[in-house]
């Protein structure tokens, strides 16, 4: 993680106000999907919202990983668990919350092609410059790191583990999770128990 990186924190109320767009251009786009595909584990919260705001109940659930350390995005992505419903002849919308590389999102839209989905859209609320994949639809380009409300712990983990391999001091980066817009108190309370399930 350099030390140069800016953190994002939206609210859950910002992201539900960007979901309520991205629903609206799908809407003003005609675009009626058969099924809304969560990508696990951070496009489920959206893909959940999207699938009320789009009154569409049809929700699966597919999963990509990369096997990487803290914020970092380097390596191919792998599909560890296959679109969980049948998507032959159907129109899919992938939910993920954000496209960073895009490889997964590449790899996924390859993987329910060759599944026989007759058109596959994406959706994510954020948008990375150099994401090799452009959404459908999203609702804000950031090129910083963003610390969605599902993942702060994890988040605060990550940063722990990273800074304490390379000998160097977290209160930088916790001024700025906190100048992002993240609870103090929260961020104290993570970094309290991340510290305590550690090995002595």
């Amino acid at each position: 993680m350099s030390q140069q990186i800016e953190f994002e924190a939206p609210t859950w109320s910002q992201i539900y106000r960007m979901l309520l767009q991205i629903a609206d251009k799908i809407r003003m786009d005609n675009f009626k999907p058969d099924v809304i595909v969560g990508v696990s584990r951070g496009g489920w919260p959206p893909a959940r919202v999207l699938s009320d705001l789009l009154e569409n109940p049809n929700l699966a659930n597919v999963k990509a990983e990369f096997y990487v350390g803290v914020a970092e995005t380097k390596g191919e992505p792998t599909l560890t668990q296959p679109v969980s419903v049948d998507v032959s002849g159907k129109k899919v919308l992938v939910v993920d919350e954000v496209a960073d590389t895009g490889k997964s999102l590449q790899l996924i839209r390859e993987h329910l092609k060759a599944r026989g989905a007759s058109e596959v859209r994406i959706a994510t609320i954020y948008l990375k410059p150099w994401s090799i994949v452009k959404p459908d639809y999203y609702a804000k380009e950031t090129n910083r790191w963003v610390v969605f409300p599902w993942e702060v712990k994890e988040t605060v983990r990550k940063i722990v583990q990273k800074y304490r391999e390379q000998g160097e001091p977290l209160e930088p980066k916790i001024e700025k999770l906190v100048k992002a817009g993240l609870s103090r108190r929260l961020i104290e309370r993570f970094l309290r128990e991340t510290l305590e399930e550690e090995p002595c």
